[in-house]
């Protein structure tokens, strides 16, 4: 078992947390002091992705701060309401690589499966904004043939936990969950790609932690940072318990414009993963989804930007840059 920390919180915790995030703009704009100083999209398109942001994640932010870089993730600009050609739904080619309820398989020897479509935070760029959840998720009868598909393909080694985002599940569907993939022989590692460790470090339960320990599988767990100013003591303290429980912690980054497009906002937040001994993995160019053209930053710019870092940083505190293109084998490594 693992030894408990104040940091650990109850199920009910991390559940009325959630409850609670907020989903209003102006509300958002209220608490931080900046009423009317930034400009939304109109109700109707906010409601084909509302907004969410749980409240711990906004005592993050900082206060009369129209430029917050955590702000500027999840508050829903005017600039989503305008179509640019290039940008569409389906940015990475999710669709096609659904193989049955739920699974999506893009590459040899992975498949990964869409948990479910709630997310404790809606972040603006998210690749996965116009996804239809409502078709491809296999607790909602249809976990058993996802099973059966992974049982019979020998060569799947690793299924990776996504969404929406997993941990948005409660303790007992994902104990469910992580039992029955234990039952099938040839995979060897469980991945969870989550933002929760981040924007609500309730989430991090002591059962979360003793499920997680006791799997026979190899425990990957790639968390979402984009920024430094993300990770405060609390989420540094639940990261310590993850590793404590023998999860390897990677962390990937979206590169976004107006947020993290600096060195010096690269190199804070690979310092500050280093401290909470976390490996920067990934550094993603933008998925171009339809509404969020306003983050994407040019290709030559994050090449120029990851030259910079590599003198800066050591070689293992400089991420991968990458960028996803439907259809290839693999992340496509830029530089």
């Amino acid at each position: 078992m693992i030894p408990q920390t104040t940091s650990l919180k109850t199920k009910q915790n991390w559940q009325h947390a959630l409850a609670n995030a907020i989903n209003s703009a102006d509300e958002l704009l209220a608490l931080l002091g900046l009423s009317g100083q930034l400009a939304a999209i109109d109700k109707a398109q906010i409601r084909q992705f509302p907004v969410r942001v749980p409240r711990s994640y906004i005592k993050k932010m900082r206060y009369g701060d129209a430029s917050d870089p955590l702000l500027r993730q999840v508050f829903p600009l005017i600039d989503e309401a305008f179509r640019v050609d290039g940008y569409k739904a389906d940015p990475v080619g999710d669709h096609l690589a659904i193989k049955s309820p739920g699974i999506l398989q893009k590459y040899q020897g992975r498949a990964l499966l869409l948990m479910t479509g709630a997310c404790a935070i809606h972040c603006r760029y998210c690749f996965r904004r116009h996804f239809p959840y409502s078709e491809s998720n296999p607790l909602a009868g249809q976990w058993q043939q996802s099973l059966d598909a992974l049982n019979a393909d020998k060569s799947i080694t690793e299924v990776i936990l996504s969404g929406g985002d997993p941990l948005s599940l409660n303790d007992e569907k994902l104990a469910n969950a992580i039992e029955d993939l234990n039952q099938i022989t040839h995979l060897k590692r469980l991945r969870i790609h989550t933002r929760l460790p981040v924007v609500l470090p309730e989430r991090i339960t002591e059962s979360l932690l003793d499920y997680l320990q006791n799997t026979h599988l190899k425990v990957v767990m790639v968390i979402h940072a984009n920024h430094a100013n993300e990770i405060d003591e609390e989420a540094a303290q639940v990261l310590s318990d993850l590793r404590q429980a023998g999860v390897q912690l990677l962390n990937q980054t979206v590169l976004l414009k107006g947020i993290n497009d600096s060195v010096e906002a690269l190199g804070d937040l690979s310092e500050r993963l280093n401290e909470v001994n976390v490996q920067p993995y990934y550094l993603h160019l933008l998925d171009k989804v339809a509404g969020a053209h306003h983050f994407d930053v040019d290709e030559q710019i994050a090449v120029n930007l990851i030259e910079a870092l590599r003198k800066q940083l050591p070689g293992y505190l400089v991420p991968r840059l990458v960028r996803e293109l439907q259809g290839e084998a693999s992340k496509t490594v830029i530089s």
